[in-house]
């Protein structure tokens, strides 16, 4: 699963690709094809952080080459993109917020390794912390349990029925594709 080239994981061509294949898609989120592609976008990503991850806790990456790599890849991903079409805008929005999750909970883990505690407790913490409007501590109970999710943790589907729609809920969907990226990690097809 390791790549041998720094700034091969995750190119902004590779994020333009997406981008283009989303412009030319006239998405309609009641379409299961938007939505299958969205999905698509988003685990392409995840599973590029995963090979990251998994390149660095095998070695060819040392802490500071895997945090440059989600960095540069966190600068692609949040490059800011015109749409011509506002919901397309909006999808691809929740998209990187799924993905901020991601990158985030991957560079707390290189750098400081799993939180303490489980992923319910952090997902009920992130879920207070949004009702409270604190989305800056909602957002940092998610990332912690994204380092859990990575050290193997299981983020039970069933955490998330009882949530409102919102901020906390797209984080859970990015670590959703972040599990199944590091017990899966398979290119995604751009077709």
């Amino acid at each position: 699963m390791s790549n041998d080239q720094a700034g091969e994981y995750y190119t902004a061509e590779r994020w333009q690709n997406w981008l283009r294949r989303l412009r030319d898609a006239n998405l309609d989120p009641e379409e299961e094809e938007s939505v299958r592609l969205l999905w698509n976008l988003q685990d392409d990503t995840a599973i590029a952080v995963a090979k990251i991850l998994a390149d660095f806790e095998d070695g060819p990456l040392d802490e500071e080459a895997a945090l440059t790599e989600l960095v540069d890849m966190h600068e692609i991903v949040f490059t800011e993109e015109a749409f011509d079409d506002e919901a397309t805008a909006m999808l691809v929005e929740g998209a990187q917020r799924s993905l901020e999750c991601v990158l985030y909970a991957a560079q707390e883990f290189v750098a400081e390794g799993p939180a303490e505690g489980t992923v319910p407790e952090y997902i009920e913490a992130a879920a207070g912390a949004e009702a409270d409007d604190d989305l800056d501590a909602a957002l940092g109970y998610c990332v912690q349990a994204g380092t859990l999710v990575i050290d193997d943790q299981t983020l039970d589907h069933d955490l998330t029925e009882n949530l409102e729609f919102g901020f906390v809920t797209e984080w859970v969907n990015g670590l959703d594709s972040l599990q199944r990226a590091m017990s899966e990690p398979e290119f995604v097809e751009e077709e």
